[in-house]
């Protein structure tokens, strides 16, 4: 009796610690429900009701800020979402895509291919705002491992507290206010802008020693294009239009030959 009830009380002991853990790591975690409004991007794809969309966007701030899936609905009847996170790098889309075909699985995939010129991590930040808002799975963990830059540790990713323990001199009302909830700052994705800023200057593109992308970014252009393809889905590239970073010719023509040879739909718009 005496062992039973000293396993009893572990185990509740055991439950409370986790449960103050856990409350703990939710308040201390950045909420960007203020500011940085894109590194809650990722996560409200979970709280979405309806997963079955016709076509799922994947990559940087060129989806998430180009495209309307209002617009798609309203205007051609396509229901749509946009996975996309800040500088979401190639591995990141893929991995993304990976883990979203267990929810659903779309008509039609649409990646934009700018990150393509970036063929290693670039910055924890943006690590975090594609990473830290999915759920724990396999596909996160490989998103993980792939992301890490050489000064990260992998286990920060999993118990995030490791990582923004120290935020407690940082702490606001945001914290508390959202600590148990949080609102939608888009609509299914689309980070919606209504500021304008007009075109004053064209920024002069600077040379490049070498124009080819690298090995590691066309490897997962391929898992992308053969996991779509095994699941019957179209993948469709493109370049959203920018004045900078600037997109090379040098860098469309590989796209335009990568689109040829795997018989894929690319745009530039």
């Amino acid at each position: 009796m005496r062992t039973g009830k000293k396993i009893a009380k572990w185990v509740v002991s055991a439950l409370v610690t986790i449960v103050l853990l856990g409350l703990l790591q939710n308040l201390l975690m950045p909420k960007y429900m203020t500011k940085i409004l894109e590194g809650a991007l990722i996560s409200e794809y979970y709280r979405e009701k309806n997963k079955e969309h016709d076509v799922i966007f994947i990559g940087d701030c060129e989806v998430y800020e180009n495209f309307s899936p209002v617009t798609l609905w309203q205007e051609y009847g396509i229901t749509s979402f946009i996975r996309g996170s800040a500088q979401q790098l190639i591995w990141h889309s893929y991995y993304l895509l990976e883990e979203t075909l267990a929810y659903e699985k779309p008509k039609v995939v649409v990646f934009n291919v700018l990150s393509m010129k970036y063929d290693k991590p670039q910055k924890e930040a943006y690590n975090r705002m594609a990473l830290d808002g999915m759920p724990l799975s396999l596909s996160k963990l490989k998103a993980i491992k792939a992301s890490m830059m050489e000064d990260e540790q992998f286990i920060t990713y999993l118990f995030p507290i490791l990582r923004y323990h120290s935020r407690w001199s940082e702490l606001s009302t945001e914290d508390f206010k959202y600590l148990f909830r949080k609102d939608n700052v888009t609509h299914n994705g689309y980070l919606m802008r209504v500021d304008v800023k007009p075109v004053t200057s064209i920024p002069q593109p600077k040379k490049l020693a070498n124009y080819r992308f690298s090995d590691t970014c066309y490897e997962y252009l391929d898992k992308m294009t053969k996991l779509c393809k095994e699941n019957g889905i179209e993948l469709v590239l493109i370049k959203a239009p920018t004045l900078y970073p600037h997109w090379y010719d040098e860098w469309d023509q590989q796209i335009e030959e990568y689109a040829r040879k795997n018989d894929l739909l690319y745009i530039n718009f």
